[in-house]
């Protein structure tokens, strides 16, 4: 997002709106081909962000804004916490743990912004850094996701959620992304054939739906087209020099990995955030590509099933030299 946070004149909570409102498509076709879940999420990490950014600010002596109080969303600040709560749940497994939630929403906020003294000052991604703690302490819950159109209604959502128990295996399942990490016999066309996430197209929905969003964002200038493309043209570049066919050890199709996973949430939502991410275009170019890459190398030859958050994390280290040869490259073609 082409925000100057360090500006103290700067209010971004107009642009912190418009990320929510293009969060909106993303979040209803999860609903519709997950249920209930997604929704509940959404409200266990806006509660969580709520309480942590009102201890933070109790710590910290600051009162809440009159104003924000009667609008309904006190103590919310800037608005970035909601944002980032709002970012790691659409992530999450629709119906994981209460538990899982909370505190993987409570570790992104007080790990990964208020630690840093808050918005604006934090190196990392908060929603990827909270994520990443999930991924790291509860591997086995966040890797059961429902199959597509078997969401439950609010009753039996709101169960599951606070059960806090793994869901029977005849109604959760693995990813796309996990089951052709893991399938070592059936064809990527036999995959569509009998695996239900891949014949309903569930990721493909819900990825196009995230794009829709992002280019929301594009047309409003919220964020620029640099961290996107680089990513996104990265990961196709990659997926298509490394694409070995369709047949049981397939590394999966350029298209395929486009619209898996969290391509299109990490390309428009996640890298693109803009405190942890670089400031210059070359940068955010360079930044978008490595993320891309990594996103593939992760996905192809490591242990997890998506990369998105280690490979975002690992890039917010390599911010300052990004910066730092974009600016010498400036340097050098203003005294050509």
């Amino acid at each position: 997002m082409p925000i100057n946070p360090t500006n103290l004149a700067f209010d971004p909570r107009p642009s912190m709106q418009w990320v929510l409102l293009a969060c909106v498509p993303g979040a209803l076709v999860l609903s519709w081909q997950y249920g209930w879940g997604t929704l509940l999420q959404l409200l266990l990490g806006l509660l969580t962000a709520l309480a942590c950014e009102a201890l933070v600010r109790r710590l910290r002596r600051q009162a809440a804004d009159p104003q924000q109080a009667l609008a309904g969303i006190a103590v919310l600040g800037d608005g970035s916490a909601l944002v980032s709560a709002t970012l790691l749940a659409l992530a999450l497994p629709p119906y994981a743990p209460w538990w899982l939630s909370v505190s993987a929403a409570a570790f992104a906020h007080l790990f990964g912004k208020a630690l840093f003294g808050g918005f604006g000052k934090n190196p990392f991604n908060p929603a990827m850094l909270g994520y990443a703690f999930a991924l790291l302490a509860f591997p086995a819950q966040m890797n059961h996701w429902p199959v597509p159109g078997s969401g439950q209604g609010l009753l039996a959502g709101l169960q599951q959620i606070a059960s806090g128990q793994l869901p029977v295996d005849g109604w959760s399942q693995a990813t796309v992304l996990d089951s052709l990490k893991h399938n070592d016999r059936l064809t990527v066309d036999e995959l569509f054939q009998r695996n239900p996430a891949f014949s309903s197209w569930s990721a493909g929905w819900v990825n196009l739906a995230f794009l829709l969003g992002g280019l929301l964002l594009l047309q409003q200038k919220i964020i620029r087209w640099h961290t996107p493309v680089g990513l996104l043209g990265a990961l196709f570049v990659a997926s298509l020099l490394c694409w070995n066919g369709s047949g049981s050890d397939s590394n999966g199709s350029p298209f395929f990995h486009l619209l898996s996973g969290a391509t299109m949430l990490a390309a428009f939502f996640i890298a693109t955030e803009p405190v942890s991410g670089p400031n210059s275009d070359r940068a955010r170019l360079l930044f978008g590509v490595g993320v891309g890459l990594l996103v593939y190398v992760i996905r192809t030859w490591s242990g997890y099933a998506d990369g998105v958050a280690f490979a975002v994390l690992a890039m917010n280290l390599l911010v300052p030299l990004l910066e730092r040869q974009a600016a010498r490259r400036e340097e050098r073609l203003a005294d050509e």
